[in-house]
C-alpha cells in the first residue's frame, strides 16, 4: 500500500539522519583554521569540535577530548546539549515508528493505535530535526562573525568545516522523513480539511414537509 511505503521511507530517512547525526555530533571538524592574512605556516590545521579539538600537522592527526566540559563557554555548552537531546530524541522515535508500521503486527489489527504511535514518533523526528538544527546554526553564526570581526586576531579566526555542511544534511533527512512518516500514517478516509458547521451535517427534513397537510372540508 502507499501508506506503507511512505512510512517505510519516511523512517528510513529518520535513522539515516539519526545515525549522521551521531557522527557529525562526535566529529571534530566544525570549526577548522582559516588562513587569512600574512600567515606562512600553512601546514598545521587545527579542527574543532564539540567534545575535542585535533591537530593536524604533514599527514599526522593529534586530537584531544577537552579537559572540562564546565570549562567551555556557554554556547558550546548549549550546542552540546542540544545534539545530545536531539539524537535521544531520534532514539525515542525509532522504536515507537517501528511499532506503528502497518506492515508489523505489533498491536494486532489496532490500527488506529499503530497510526498514533508512528505520528508521534513522525512528531519526535521533527522536533528532533529543529534541535539539530540550531546549534549547526549557532555554530555557523559564531564562526562567520569572528571572521569578519576586524578586532579578532588573524590566528583566531576560524572556517565552517565539514561537520557543519553535513550537519545541514543531517537536518534535512530527519525533517524529510518525519514529515514523510506522518503523511503515511495519517488514514486514508479522514478528510484533509475538517468541516464544520452546517456543511458537515446532513440537512434534517424541514418542519413543513415532515408534518402532513390538514385538509378541511
Amino acid at each position: 500500500m502507499a501508506n506503507t511505503s511512505l512510512q517505510v521511507m519516511g523512517l528510513v530517512l529518520g535513522i539515516a539522519g539519526w545515525g549522521f547525526g551521531v557522527l557529525v555530533c562526535a566529529s571534530p571538524w566544525w570549526r577548522v583554521s582559516a588562513f587569512v592574512g600574512d600567515e606562512l605556516v600553512v601546514s598545521q590545521v587545527l579542527s574543532e569540535g564539540l567534545w575535542m579539538t585535533c591537530l593536524s600537522e604533514r599527514g599526522r592527526l593529534q586530537c584531544k577530548v577537552y579537559d572540562s566540559g564546565l570549562a567551555l563557554s556557554g554556547s558550546a555548552q548549549m550546542c552540546r546539549g542540544l545534539c545530545v537531546l536531539s539524537l535521544f530524541l531520534c532514539l525515542l522515535a525509532v522504536p515507537l515508528s517501528v511499532t506503528g508500521l502497518k506492515c508489523t503486527r505489533c498491536f494486532g489489527d489496532a490500527h488506529e493505535s499503530k497510526a498514533r504511535m508512528a505520528q508521534v514518533g513522525a512528531v519526535l523526528f521533527l522536533l528532533a530535526a529543529f534541535f539539530f538544527l540550531v546549534p549547526v546554526c549557532w555554530t555557523a553564526y559564531g564562526v562567520i562573525r569572528d571572521f569578519y570581526d576586524p578586532s579578532v586576531a588573524a590566528p583566531l579566526k576560524r572556517e565552517l568545516g565539514p561537520a557543519l555542511y553535513l550537519g545541514w544534511g543531517v537536518t534535512a533527512l530527519m525533517l524529510v522523513g518525519g514529515a514523510v512518516l506522518y503523511l503515511g500514517s495519517a488514514s486514508p478516509g479522514a478528510p484533509a480539511i475538517p468541516v464544520f458547521g452546517r456543511a458537515g451535517k446532513a440537512n434534517p427534513p424541514s418542519t413543513a414537509e415532515s408534518k402532513p397537510e390538514k385538509v378541511f372540508v
